[in-house]
């Protein structure tokens, strides 16, 4: 039984890091192709993995400045496509 638990929390974390990687990549990938709007779209994506990620790390490693910075960048990721896809 515990066994399984543990690969299951492997498993979630395992997706979260390529998530993390994956979309944060494709989001810079983006913006340098001249594609600013999707860029920040898969940015905002990424956004997803690295709140889980930068939460668990203030929880686990007492790491706040990480959780709090994450939380400035997806409120710009947002203002940004509202300025490029709303506005």
């Amino acid at each position: 039984m515990k066994n399984k638990l543990l690969s299951k929390k492997y498993l979630v974390n395992s997706v979260m890091q390529v998530g993390l990687i994956g979309f944060t990549m494709l989001g810079f990938l983006l913006t340098s192709l001249k594609l600013p709007e999707y860029g920040l779209f898969a940015n905002l994506v990424s956004e997803i993995f690295w709140l889980y990620s930068s939460y668990k790390a203030w929880k686990k490693a007492d790491q706040i400045g990480i959780f709090i910075n994450t939380i400035i960048i997806t409120i710009i990721l947002i203002v940004g496509i509202i300025n490029y896809w709303l506005v």
